[in-house]
């Protein structure tokens, strides 16, 4: 029960620092979240939780968190932001993912205490890494495309959710698709592999359902930078 508790609690948390990002950075703040909310994902999902009887990994909430990102870039500045805010996230993943592996290689000296933990959460399989990566590059620009295309059908202001919520929903689905094809066919059992990809992919529903909310306040946000943005009629 503490877990449920706990974990309401973090996504609260979590897309309320997205909204004072914005509120007070604005569409910088919204670059600085997709690169620190890329690393962070990927160092959570090293650890493991039970909820509802279920074993999953952290890491969902923030990563949902980069598509209402995406989407708030591609709703307030246009598709070609959003689509620079990915590259931005992909650059800040794979250089994450270079020096960290660097760092790992150094000999620790005698008395380090930090080599053992850092390599339990950045010496992470080859496998698991193409994955993340891959799953991120495929998902996030099908979701900016996605939103574009789904926006031409659904252009109002208070169509919104259903602009975040198509695109989000099926570019997620793709996202827990490839991760989980790649990180972890032949490591489990087909039935096993599927109950992981069912599970993962319905949290993700969840949050970005949750998420919605947040979003449509962080629209409400105005700043100098907003003068000629992509108004919706």
């Amino acid at each position: 029960m503490f877990n449920i508790g706990w974990g309401i609690f973090y996504v609260l948390i979590n897309f309320c620092c997205f909204l004072i990002c914005y509120k007070w950075f604005g569409k910088k703040g919204l670059y600085a979240w997709i690169g620190v909310a890329t690393v962070i994902a990927n160092i959570q999902v090293v650890k493991t939780i039970e909820m509802f009887g279920i074993v999953m990994t952290l890491g969902n909430t923030m990563y949902v968190s980069l598509y209402l990102t995406s989407d708030l870039l591609n709703e307030k500045f246009g598709r070609q932001e959003a689509k620079k805010a990915v590259w931005f996230g992909f650059f800040t993943l794979i250089m994450t993912t270079i020096l960290m592996q660097m760092v790992l290689v150094f000999e620790p000296q005698e008395t380090d205490i930090a080599q053992s933990s850092l390599q339990t959460i950045f010496g992470l399989m080859p496998r698991l890494a193409l994955g993340s990566l891959t799953a991120y590059f495929v998902s996030q620009f099908l979701d900016v495309r996605l939103y574009a295309w789904i926006r031409k059908f659904y252009p109002k202001r208070n169509q919104l959710w259903v602009r975040n919520n198509g695109s989000t929903m099926i570019s997620s689905f793709v996202d827990t698709l490839i991760f989980c094809s790649i990180a972890f066919i032949g490591e489990y059992s087909f039935n096993i592999w599927l109950e992981i990809l069912f599970t993962t992919y319905i949290i993700k529903f969840v949050l970005t359902a949750v998420g919605t909310p947040f979003l449509y306040i962080a629209r409400s946000f105005h700043h100098e930078e907003d003068e000629g943005l992509i108004e919706m009629k």
